[in-house]
């Protein structure tokens, strides 16, 4: 997938007004994923998206990832992007859809691992559901 093709899929499936708020969504994920998983998957998830996109998950490979809750995640993501937690919570939500869909079905299973069952929700429930809206 294309870095405007994954922006724009962002867009629509977060319902976001602009190109820009998809962008600052998006990065700001991609960092707090960064943070969160072993930095070795965020290398191999690096890999398998557009090269402006891989950039925010690369600076830590061969570290551990940091154990924090959804809860946490969310508000991360909520400060980097500058919105509320729930339009965060919603962002995020529709990142990992759009994810789902760019990487590998195997390698979108290597980076859902990394992740408690508390962060279950944010995750799509099947690959044979369709969430981008129509």
């Amino acid at each position: 997938m294309k870095y405007d093709e994954f922006i724009r899929h962002v867009q629509s499936v977060a319902q976001l007004n602009s190109r820009e708020e998809a962008e600052r969504a998006t990065y700001a994920t991609l960092e707090t994923i960064k943070e969160r998983i072993v930095g070795d998957e965020a290398k191999d998830l690096a890999a398998q998206l557009p090269q402006e996109l891989g950039k925010y998950l690369h600076g830590r490979e061969g570290e551990n990832g940091q154990h924090f809750s959804m809860q946490e995640f969310i508000t991360r993501v909520s400060g980097k992007e500058g919105v509320d937690p729930t339009a965060a919570a919603i962002h995020v939500r529709s990142i990992f859809v759009v994810l789902r869909n760019a990487v590998t079905p195997g390698e979108f299973e290597d980076f859902q691992a990394n992740f408690s069952n508390d962060y279950a929700e944010l995750f799509p429930i099947s690959s044979s559901t369709s969430e981008v809206p129509t």
